[in-house]
């Protein structure tokens, strides 16, 4: 195992680096059958990625996908997808001046002491444009779980360094450079602008959430579905936290309030974020991550050189004041690959027939205050 590879039935081979050629994804395992054309996956890619407001790392990259194998004829055949994006606006002299010392906060160290050496280039292999593939990936995923139950993927930002975000409504989210859930966000603009200009970062909380999920997806034990949603989110670069429905707030509320009660209509709360015993319920899979301040900054710190002499390291060039930015669109990715590898999983042991793979009974639904 080399750590490069996510999911079994459907599985993403992930490969490429920050600046070399092209960066890319292998998908094997997709169900055949299914139209799929480079607007399909485009769409998502264009919210991820660089370059697209002042509030993000100034590379711009187009990230236009292309599908080099795997449909024919505008349908999927069942066999390894491959997707490349090429990059195209690499500046890799802005690191000339890190390549014997190892950032704060950064897996420089980590890498070198791995494997030796390492690509100091945007991070290489451990760079953040890494999740454009996944991003890609995410958008097949959605794609066939909208065919097949009609299952919608959502997400935003609830808080920004210091400032909680509260939610308005899922119609803004579009419309700002925040993937915020409110009207006005020139707060947010004003909080970010100062950041910037004093060469700092912060971190943020993103929410997603899935809808029309099957019931019955997920394993017990160990291959638990809200177990590998958390696998999934810990994998997405700078994320230290994740939370399924109430989280830690659970810490804090009583039996009587945090067991979601039934009735004929449905389920009065979604504490449980939607999985119960680790097997989806129905409800909307809730889950939040918590992304940490960008590393790359222009304040300089104290650090290590590759003969472990005491230096200090001021990271120049390109960077996202707060990686939480962009991180919407990618959270959203991880938790269609999970619940894509979990349909499958349900399909293969107990067939269509199975009450998971049945339409959702309407006394499952949640019952949504927003």
């Amino acid at each position: 195992m080399s750590g490069n590879t996510f999911g079994n039935l459907f599985a993403v081979t992930n490969f490429g680096e920050s600046h070399g050629p092209a960066i890319g994804c292998v998908i094997d395992g997709c169900p055949p059958g299914m139209p799929l054309g480079e607007a399909d996956i485009q769409g998502d890619l264009d919210r991820r990625r660089p370059g697209t407001s002042k509030f993000v790392t100034q590379r711009n990259e187009a990230d236009k996908v292309e599908i080099m194998s795997g449909v024919y004829e505008g349908l999927t055949t069942g066999t390894p997808i491959c997707l490349l994006i090429r990059n195209t606006d690499q500046r890799s002299k802005d690191y000339g001046d890190i390549l014997q010392t190892f950032r704060p906060g950064h897996a420089d160290y980590t890498y070198f002491q791995k494997y030796g050496l390492r690509d100091p280039r945007g991070g290489g292999r451990a760079s953040a444009r890494l999740t454009a593939p996944m991003v890609a990936a995410g958008a097949v995923a959605k794609k066939w779980l909208a065919r097949q139950y009609g299952t919608l993927f959502r997400g935003c930002m609830t808080q920004m360094g210091e400032l909680p975000i509260a939610f308005e409504s899922w119609d803004f989210v579009p419309r700002n450079p925040f993937f915020a859930p409110l009207a006005d966000v020139s707060e947010l603009e004003a909080y970010l602008e100062a950041l910037r200009k004093a060469g700092d970062s912060c971190g943020a909380r993103i929410r997603v959430c899935a809808s029309n999920v099957p019931v019955g997806l997920g394993e017990p034990l160990f291959d638990k579905l809200d177990a590998d949603i958390a696998y999934a989110m810990m994998g997405i670069n700078a994320v230290k936290g994740v939370e399924i429905g109430a989280g830690f707030a659970s810490v804090s509320q009583r039996g009587s309030v945090h067991g979601d009660s039934l009735s004929p209509q449905g389920f009065r709360s979604n504490n449980a974020g939607g999985v119960l015993g680790g097997i989806s319920s129905g409800q909307d899979l809730e889950v939040s991550m918590v992304v940490k301040p960008t590393s790359s900054i222009l304040i300089a710190r104290e650090s290590i050189d590759i003969h472990g002499h005491s230096t200090e390291v001021s990271t120049k060039g390109r960077h996202d004041p707060c990686v939480g930015v962009r991180a919407t669109p990618i959270a959203e990715a991880m938790l269609a690959l999970v619940v894509m590898e979990h349909a499958l999983r349900q399909r293969a042991q107990c067939g269509d027939v199975a009450c998971g793979l049945k339409p959702i009974p309407a006394w499952t639904a949640t019952l949504r205050s927003q």
